[in-house]
């Protein structure tokens, strides 16, 4: 019988921005907008949470206000929660989620 010679097999290659898995995101805090909340306030309770200057709390602010939402914290859970509550506290809509 004739030899054919076995096919070549190339490694695969995985792609370079590989998905992190879900279990080793950061955790974030986000902000979402409201038809309640000034947004000099907005801006203010940044500072006073996060210790921001005011050039990155109106950076968050316009997102939250262009966008609809901004991430204002990342880290773990617990943190996270922590956060979301004290802006709760402070009248602001915000949630935990996954990165």
């Amino acid at each position: 019988m004739g030899g054919m010679a076995a096919p070549q097999v190339a490694p695969v290659e995985t792609p370079a921005t590989e998905e992190v898995p879900a279990s080793d995101r950061p955790w974030v805090t986000i902000v979402w907008d409201d038809p309640v909340n000034l947004m000099t306030y907005v801006t203010w309770v940044f500072q006073k949470l996060f210790g921001y200057s005011r050039e990155k709390a109106e950076r968050l602010m316009l997102d939250v206000h262009h966008k609809g939402r901004a991430v204002v914290t990342s880290g773990a859970r617990e943190r996270m929660e922590h956060d979301a509550s004290q802006l709760h506290a402070y009248g602001l809509w915000a949630t935990v989620d996954r990165s």
